[in-house]
């Protein structure tokens, strides 16, 4: 059985489509759309999981991700 893992996925606009980023594993991907870029984003996950050796997946995992909002005077 497989395991579920909730990861973070940063989406934003970029041109004319979409570039989709997990922050705790530097996987990034694209898309025309929002949710193009979200799919792109999960297959691109499962593919590095599938590929990656536990060691690999152990030095690119970031274990504590925050998003957030600041504030700067402009």
């Amino acid at each position: 059985m497989k395991q579920k893992r909730e990861l973070t996925a940063i989406i934003e606009r970029e041109g004319d489509g979409y570039v989709s980023l997990c922050p705790e594993l530097d996987v990034a991907s694209q898309g025309e759309t929002i949710e193009e870029a979200r799919a792109n984003l999960i297959e691109a996950l499962e593919l590095f999981f599938e590929t990656a050796s536990e060691q690999k997946v152990k030095e690119k995992f970031h274990n504590e991700v925050l998003v957030t909002q600041v504030q700067i005077a402009i």
